[in-house]
């Protein structure tokens, strides 16, 4: 069920919180060693939670928009008493004092936090293998990827363990791994959601969003998590609109911008075949295609690793075992310098490794003005590109990927492949726009094909508008992953 369906039946008396939250449990208890979604579960807690909610609503209580459903946060978002790693050895056993503003709002609003979800190390990647923890694999095809950064967020939903969970995208974190796994996924406006309990990545890129199964859903969440908060100095005091009643499935005259020119070469022929689809499908609605051009859409991929990476540098710089993160054991020879130098070469994994020296090297002095000045210059020529077509169309198309879902160690040892999957995301980031996936179709392979939305900046009611439709004329979004649906439903005498 969707989460808006959940507490609906919770509040008519259906069921209860407390039985929505078992029925998850023991899913996530089935599926989870297959799948690999969480770092950590949270039942007792959880349990505890939805049983203090059920109170609640025999007392007659106000109830919150969400609740009683079960929520998964990504584990680089602070929860108190609960650990945090970011799957990072360098965070091994670190336990929050507070939460981030998202997870305040979502229990605020009523919901029931089973457990954090593992990630690419401190969300650096694009298929989440690069977790201290293990991969997380996809319910399609556990030899697969789910997409990264936001992994095991997406792989939890898709599988059904929760009805909702949060991720963080700097380049595509949310989207991507929806796209993979066959769900929505949500990047708000820079600033349009707290980013205080977020732990850094890259300041001015990262956001924090829902993964959900519908748009409705996704609008459900974002509503309850969204807003100003004095905590976070980048928090935009925007007002947040009726998300839900924007979808009023209405997109006549609505016009979607094509940027045919940029879905050139790498991208897979049933990804293509998708997209225009979808494009004829909202078509038939009413809406207007419109070819656009992005001349400068291509250095997406450039600019943004030279970015993401100084950002990098800068904001894991703390992590050096005396301020925050592990501590070498120290013998006797140890200098200081050495022990900084252990400490973080025995925290880091090789792509955070990557990422730290690739961005202290473009902030270094000579190099400065060559590479980040530029990148930061591109920029804002990107950003350009998007106000102009913003002035003739509603919102942008483009597929989410450019290929289904990879194989597990595929492109491990192919740095710049890897990175290459985010060449349809990372433009949203770098400017700073809200951008939605949604399921579109399939591969031949059965695996799931997403379709992008990028609007106007702190225009979500008309990004939602636009995928929500799409979602009412397809079925694509009800579709259930092949392998996790057979390791439910396999004899209870198989292993």
């Amino acid at each position: 069920m969707t989460a808006r369906q959940l507490t609906q039946q919770i509040r008519r008396g259906d069921t209860s919180a407390v039985a929505v939250c078992e029925a998850h449990l023991d899913r996530i208890k089935t599926l989870e060693p297959a799948v690999s979604a969480f770092n950590t579960v949270t039942a007792e807690r959880a349990l505890a939670r939805a049983r203090s909610l059920d109170a609640l609503q025999q007392a007659g209580a106000p109830l919150g928009p969400l609740h009683g459903v079960p929520v998964a946060l990504k584990d680089n978002m602070c929860t108190a008493g609960v650990p945090t790693t970011a799957s990072s050895k360098i965070l091994r056993g670190f336990v929050p004092p507070y939460n981030a503003t998202v997870a305040t709002r979502l229990e605020a609003a009523g919901a029931v936090i089973v457990g954090k979800t593992n990630l690419d190390e401190f969300a650096m990647g694009s298929s989440t293998e690069n977790s201290a923890l293990g991969p997380t694999r996809n319910p399609w095809d556990l030899d697969r990827t789910p997409g990264g950064s936001s992994g095991g967020s997406a792989a939890a939903v898709a599988a059904g363990m929760v009805p909702l969970a949060l991720g963080s995208d700097t380049g595509g974190s949310i989207r991507q791994p929806a796209a993979l796994c066959g769900i929505v996924g949500l990047k708000p406006t820079y600033g349009r959601v707290s980013r205080y309990g977020l732990m850094a990545f890259a300041s001015s890129l990262d956001q924090i969003g829902p993964l959900t199964h519908t748009v409705e859903d996704a609008a459900l969440m974002l509503a309850a998590i969204g807003g100003h908060d004095g905590h976070d100095a980048t928090s935009s005091s925007e007002q947040l609109p009726d998300l839900l009643a924007a979808l009023t499935g209405e997109v006549t005259g609505l016009r979607i911008g094509v940027p045919r020119a940029f879905l050139g070469d790498g991208v897979d022929p049933a990804i293509l075949a998708a997209f225009n689809a979808a494009l004829a499908t909202l078509a038939a609605r009413g809406a207007t295609l419109v070819d656009i051009e992005l001349p400068h859409a291509g250095y997406g991929i450039p600019v943004y690793y030279l970015i993401a990476t100084a950002e990098a540098s800068s904001n894991l710089a703390r992590y050096d075992g005396v301020r925050y993160g592990h501590r070498t054991a120290i013998e006797k020879d140890d200098t200081l310098r050495t022990m900084y130098e252990r400490s973080r070469d025995e925290g880091f994994g090789a792509e955070v490794k990557r990422r730290i020296m690739l961005g202290t090297y473009v902030l270094s002095a000579g190099y400065y003005d060559a590479y980040y000045l530029k990148a930061q210059q591109v920029r804002t020529l990107l950003r350009q590109d998007f106000e102009r077509v913003f002035a003739t169309v509603d919102v942008v198309a483009t597929p989410t990927t450019p290929t289904p879902a990879f194989k597990l160690g595929e492109k491990t040892s192919d740095p710049i492949q890897m990175y290459l999957n985010d060449i349809f995301t990372v433009s949203a980031n770098l400017t700073g726009l809200p951008a939605i996936s949604v399921p579109c179709g399939f591969s031949a392979g059965r695996l799931p094909i997403g379709l992008q939305f990028t609007g106007r900046s702190f225009d979500e009611v008309t990004l939602l508008r636009v995928a929500d439709a799409y979602q009412r004329d397809t079925a694509f979004h009800t579709e259930s992953p092949t392998a996790a649906e057979a390791l439910m439903n396999r004899p209870a005498s198989q292993p």
